[in-house]
């Protein structure tokens, strides 16, 4: 089990539950036939990576948030920059829930990737 922490007023540390920290899936499908549109979907990738999503395939960024008040906020910063065609969902998955996804990639399953050992938030 990964263990999160955060700081608080007095700088104790306090634990954070699995179930309490959210994952945030954004995929999409945009359209790139024209100039504009191609431009459009690459300010898309650069607003979510500027929000400190990753990009986990070209059109999958994952972030981890402090809980459900975090990613409502983050959905408002998405929804504030869409562009004007195509689909895009967003999921939202417990860090328990994340900690349980199997990957396959090149014909075999890869180890799970490695969760954050510490998650600091001022």
């Amino acid at each position: 089990m990964t263990t999160f922490y955060t700081q608080q007023g007095g700088g104790e540390p306090t634990h954070l539950s699995a179930y309490r920290l959210m994952w945030m899936l954004v995929t999409f499908d945009l359209p790139v036939e024209t100039k504009k549109q191609r431009k459009a979907a690459s300010a898309f990738r650069l607003h979510l990576l500027d929000l400190g999503f990753e990009m986990s395939q070209l059109s999958n960024y994952l972030r981890i948030c402090n809980g459900k008040e975090q990613f409502d906020a983050y959905i408002r910063k998405i929804e504030s920059s869409l562009p004007e065609r195509g689909d895009i969902f967003v999921f939202q998955f417990t860090d328990r829930q994340y900690e349980n996804i199997i990957r396959f990639s090149d014909q075999s399953r890869r180890k799970r990737s490695k969760n954050p050992e510490q998650l600091a938030l001022f």
